[in-house]
């Protein structure tokens, strides 16, 4: 198995883990029996899933609350984590923003690169230097479908996505034969299980539910794609199919109808 198996001194560290696909991967990780690592801004929310995980699964769970689109944060989780034994990483935090690049918010811009980017990055070199001298260890980074076209109006989010894919991919190759796995994890829209209506967007009234993938349905397949050293995971039908035309399909044709739909989610 290229999944590391669980042990007492040995730790899974997840970023985002506070919602989404980060939070489900921790719950996942902590019900196959790994100590986890919850790295989110949120304590409160990060020391509630602790204290679940730990009831529920008898493991050990720690809550580093940092913001890493910060440079001294990621600092000080890189501080912590030369102290852990780190076995497994999943770098899932992220943000996105929508309408024309020149009238973003700029701070929100940059924070946004730093988190999606710079700290997918450090993180994963961090890991890295523990991991290469034991010949173990796993690493699955996050990117997304929308990292393999350029995409009008998201054009931020697409930088930094399409910089994690190409780096994951990297890393896989040239970590053949470490004992150390790299993995992408390049997921299309992805969201819970069940939405309220009110909280329903126009996007999620207009895909039908079973083109969607489910954050739960999402960590399953990404931790069965580790577990045999895949280079890049897509989970969902609807991912699959962005995935294949992505690499069909000429770019004069799919930037700008993708971004005809993006400059309305402005």
């Amino acid at each position: 198995m290229a999944l590391p198996s669980p042990a007492k001194d040995s730790y899974a560290l997840i970023t985002g883990a506070s919602q989404g696909i980060g939070e489900a991967m921790a719950r996942d990780l902590a019900k196959l029996g790994h100590n986890v690592i919850l790295v989110a801004r949120r304590q409160e929310v990060l020391q509630s899933l602790a204290d679940e995980l730990v009831g529920n699964h008898g493991i050990d769970a720690l809550s580093w609350p940092a913001d890493l689109s910060k440079k001294e944060d990621v600092d000080e989780v890189i501080s912590k984590m030369a102290k852990t034994r780190i076995h497994v990483i999943i770098n899932s935090a992220g943000i996105a923003s929508f309408g024309s690049f020149m009238e973003q918010d700029w701070e929100y811009e940059t924070n946004q690169f730093q988190l999606n980017a710079t700290a997918v990055h450090r993180l994963t070199r961090a890991a890295l230097e523990q991991m290469l001298p034991r010949h173990s260890g796993a690493i699955c980074n996050v990117g997304s479908a929308a990292g393999n076209v350029p995409i009008p109006y998201n054009a931020t989010y697409v930088f930094t996505k399409a910089g994690v894919n190409a780096f994951t991919e990297a890393l896989h190759y040239e970590l053949k034969k470490t004992g150390v796995t790299c993995t992408l994890l390049a997921p299309g829209p992805v969201r819970a299980a069940v939405i309220p209506e009110s909280e329903q967007s126009i996007v999620d009234k207009v895909v039908p539910d079973f083109l969607w993938t489910t954050y739960e349905s999402c960590s399953e397949e990404t931790l069965n794609a580790m577990a045999k050293n895949q280079r890049r995971v897509v989970p969902g039908p609807l991912s699959k199919a962005m995935n294949t035309l992505s690499q069909i399909l000429p770019t004069p044709v799919t930037a700008p109808l993708i971004g005809k739909f993006y400059s309305k989610m402005g």
